[in-house]
């Protein structure tokens, strides 16, 4: 990438290397002399009585001027340490997380309240659903069925099983394949974590790039092209692009694997972790991760397209915003190299919005991959939640919204964290 020119208008610094952030406070001051001012480094709402660092003890603090600081700091961290009892306090982040952490697991009740009210809402009867009509016309098939599943209890009570069963790790027993609706999503959602993650990934490495690209040229022929792309990718259907490239690239062209996760004459890798990818390479199977990364291609592809279209429009914006901004033009200023410039200055800046709308877009991939994933056949969490949703699988409806309302949890978790580590001005206090 080409050097960024300097900013018209605004002196080189002269060979000063510092950052721009650290600017001299010399000329704010009204320090002119070579002389130290040891009243400029007191720290405000200092309490040491005056000249007191000159007096019958002995200090020297003012005659070496640079000690009033450390003298003070001394005073003032001793006193916080008797008021604490001696006691060290725990790091900001420490109890950013645990506030954090707390607060997640009080919205995961309310998840759980949301699931459940709404779930029991939806109209329909889960007897006929499950049973068929003809056996709703014998009352003791009924009955048995309803005391069997707990729908003889009313509401309140219902919740209180399902809350005890959740404490246990115990998420229900599923209506249609009668296992353990824990057994289920381990099963399916592992599919959807692959599907989910290959595109979020493909989507920050071309949606990122794309937006500084953009930023970079700004109204240049490249900036108006990756802005009309960008355009079409957030509005064309997601469903519809998935229909179109199954068709193209698998049945006209044949570049592409066709459904499914792995040929059928390969098989599954030994599970470990449910991702076949990386079951694939635990095994030693090349043959196996192969197949899984070819048929990972197109659904991940066709996934990200929407989400490189809203990455590229909002790195753009955010890179424009930080190019103006005055340390940026002081950096220009000072003679500093472009890609410095670019990855020590700019890119800080602009990622914490950039960060947001990928944790954001990671979560919408987790719970909106259905029609995706019944185009290509892929075994994941949105196949499992539209079959019990069709069949008024209640344990099962619940489960799945459970599994997307944590991770969403943890993502939000995850992007404010990152938040304090990518700018420090960022507080986590």
């Amino acid at each position: 990438m080409p050097d960024t020119p300097d900013a018209p208008g605004l002196p080189p610094a002269g060979g000063d290397d510092r950052p721009p952030a650290h600017a001299d406070q010399t000329a704010a001051s009204g320090d002119t002399g070579g002389e130290d001012r040891a009243p400029s480094r007191i720290p405000a709402g200092d309490d040491t009585p005056p000249g007191g660092g000159t007096g019958p003890s002995g200090d020297g603090a003012v005659a070496g001027g640079g000690g009033v600081g450390f003298t003070t700091r001394a005073v003032k961290g001793a006193a916080a340490g008797k008021r604490d009892g001696g006691r060290r306090r725990a790091h900001p982040l420490a109890r950013f997380l645990v506030r954090r952490t707390l607060l997640a697991l009080l919205m995961a009740w309310g998840i759980t309240l949301v699931t459940f009210v709404l779930t029991n809402l939806v109209p329909g009867d889960p007897v006929a659903a499950n049973l068929g009509q003809r056996a709703l016309g014998d009352p003791a098939i009924v009955a048995q069925w309803r005391a069997e599943h707990g729908l003889d209890k009313p509401l309140w009570e219902q919740y209180v099983l399902h809350l005890q069963g959740l404490l246990q790790g115990d998420l229900g027993t599923s209506q249609q394949s009668h296992r353990p609706v824990s057994e289920d999503l381990a099963e399916f959602v592992p599919a959807t974590l692959e599907l989910a993650g290959a595109a979020i990934l493909v989507s920050l490495v071309l949606g990122v790039a794309f937006g500084v690209i953009a930023a970079l040229r700004r109204d240049r022929l490249s900036d108006h092209v990756l802005r009309l792309l960008s355009l079409i990718g957030i509005s064309v259907p997601t469903f519809w692009l998935a229909l179109l490239a199954f068709y193209v690239f698998f049945y006209r062209l044949q570049l592409t694997p066709g459904s499914g996760r792995v040929d059928a004459a390969l098989g599954p890798a030994p599970p470990v972790t449910g991702l076949q990818t990386v079951d694939a390479l635990l095994a030693g199977r090349w043959d196996i991760f192969s197949s899984a990364v070819g048929h990972l291609i197109t659904p991940a592809l066709v996934l990200a397209l929407y989400t490189i279209g809203l990455l590229t429009r909002f790195t753009r914006s955010a890179v424009l915003e930080v190019l103006g901004q005055d340390y940026v033009r002081a950096a220009r200023a000072k003679g500093l190299p472009g890609r410095v410039i670019l990855f020590r200055y700019v890119l800080r800046s602009a990622l914490v919005p950039v960060i947001t709308v990928a944790g954001l877009a990671f979560g919408s991939l987790l719970s909106g991959t259905v029609l995706v994933e019944a185009i290509f056949a892929w075994p994941g969490i949105g196949q499992y939640a539209y079959k019990s949703a069709t069949t008024l699988d209640l344990p099962a409806v619940m489960g799945v919204g459970l599994v997307v309302g944590v991770v969403y949890l943890v993502i939000n978790l995850i992007v404010d964290v990152l938040y304090g580590v990518i700018d420090p001005r960022v507080r986590l206090q």
